[in-house]
């Protein structure tokens, strides 16, 4: 058999997958989690937030991950949010970088060579 069609697939998925990993090595945070936006009531019966939705304390930011089998609750800074935010969404990038990498695997696996 001739690995005519081989060495062009596989150059193109070389290059892709230079591509990919460039993309993945340009993020500098990347974590897990879920971050939250809460207001609270803060149970003062003559305080506006008991009767004004729109009045109530807050946001407050809290950061939800898994940390040693365990679901961690962590209160952050407004400050903060933002790069949290930032990192969680480059989490998520990575994961679907990652599953483009290994669709062209298997595309370049699977393919019949010539």
């Amino acid at each position: 058999m001739s690995n005519t069609r081989s060495k062009p697939n596989r150059r193109r998925l070389r290059e892709r997958t230079r591509e990919l990993r460039r993309a993945i090595a340009a993020m500098d945070f990347v974590t897990s989690g879920t971050l939250h936006v809460r207001t609270k009531v803060c149970g003062r019966p003559n305080c506006r937030c008991a009767t004004d939705p729109e009045a109530r304390h807050g946001p407050y930011y809290e950061w939800s991950r898994r940390q040693g089998g365990r679901l961690v609750h962590r209160v952050i800074p407004a400050a903060l949010a933002p790069r949290v935010q930032q990192a969680l969404d480059n989490r998520r990038r990575i994961q679907a970088l990652l599953a483009e990498w290994e669709q062209e695997t298997v595309k370049e696996l699977l393919e019949p060579e010539s």
